[in-house]
């Protein structure tokens, strides 16, 4: 695990001129300051302690911030359980064996309900989590907005169309991040750098290697050394769940390599290899600005978290404060019940 590497720092006036719902104003860097003053500190400590014994956990923490802010906005929904009312997203096909870190953020919400109860959201649990995750990794650290509430449904059919997928060209890509209010360009090549760590199972580019668009032939973006490096991981028909690194050069680390592997052809979902090898794209000009320039790539990243972070939140009385993130409150009776924070 590393240091972080840098430090950006974004003015509160500029969360105005982002764009955005009209809650955004809402979302506070200092929104916890009286109720929970160490709420961060304490997501950080339970973050070090996963990384001693999982080295991914960073890069998963990341996905769930993105997969959960994609559908309904950033509103704690994908952290929920099935139930007997609620179908829960961790079941849709983008998320089904392939999210993970969920007893991480079972364990940062029981920290926090410990020190301050009814207070932190489960929804900025993820907030905060992401950019612990990426400043630990050796990426930017930046002040996170913070005051969502808790959705109190979950929405698999639209994990299932709203959610960015590996097999997707740029055009799709396209207007997948611009359904959420993305813009197609600088949002999207930057945010797609969280591929700089982190794995992708086999079963998810595996028709690169052998039938790339129903052709039987490999995908021809492929750097051919990286095919069969790739190749000899997967072999046809074999174990779907083995483990490729997103970025072959530094697995672990949040760097610029991975628009760099972009350039000589080696990214390994067909999704990230989009954004440079389709001719004509204007998102060919951001990955070589990225690859030849990390702190152009990292304050991007940095103001593309904050506009995703303010995809539709919950605030003010809006939702609630799950005491556990896999379920809403409940009282005795079983129907559901809102708790309002002392905020």
């Amino acid at each position: 695990m590393k240091m972080c590497s840098q430090v950006v720092g974004i003015l509160i006036l500029g969360v105005f001129l982002l764009g955005g719902s009209p809650s955004y104003g809402q979302l506070s860097p200092t929104y916890y300051d009286d109720t929970c003053p160490n709420a961060s500190s304490i997501v950080r400590g339970v973050i070090q302690e996963a990384f001693i014994s999982d080295v991914r956990i960073g890069a998963s923490l990341i996905r769930l911030h993105f997969h959960d802010c994609f559908v309904n906005g950033c509103d704690g929904s994908l952290l929920l359980d099935n139930t007997e009312t609620i179908v829960s997203e961790k079941d849709a096909i983008p998320n089904a064996n392939s999210t993970r870190g969920f007893e991480v953020v079972d364990s940062i919400k029981t920290a926090l309900e410990s020190s301050c109860p009814g207070i932190v959201s489960c929804a900025d649990i993820l907030a905060i989590a992401a950019e612990a995750s990426v400043c630990m990794s050796g990426g930017p650290s930046w002040t996170v907005l913070l005051g969502r509430r808790d959705g109190r449904i979950a929405n698999q059919s639209g994990a299932n169309t709203a959610l960015p997928n590996p097999r997707q060209n740029i055009t799709t890509l396209k207007t997948v991040f611009e359904a959420v209010g993305l813009n197609t360009t600088t949002d999207l090549v930057a945010l797609s750098g969280a591929h700089t760590f982190g794995r992708g199972a086999c079963r998810f580019f595996s028709d690169r290697i052998y039938n790339f668009s129903g052709t039987e032939s490999p995908d021809p973006s492929l750097n051919s050394t990286y095919l069969a490096t790739l190749s000899a991981l997967c072999p046809q028909d074999g174990d779907g769940t083995v483990l490729a690194d997103l970025d072959p050069t530094t697995p672990d680390g949040f760097d610029k390599n991975y628009f760099s592997n972009l350039q000589e052809n080696r990214g390994l979902l067909q999704s990230d290899q989009e954004l440079f090898s389709t001719t004509g794209s204007d998102t060919i000009d951001i990955v070589n600005l990225f690859a030849s320039n990390e702190t152009a790539f990292f304050e991007s990243f940095v103001e593309s978290m904050i506009r995703m972070g303010n995809i539709s939140p919950l605030t003010g009385t809006e939702g609630e404060i799950r005491l556990d993130c896999r379920k809403v409150n409940n009282d005795s009776s079983g129907s559901a019940d809102v708790l309002v924070s002392s905020i």
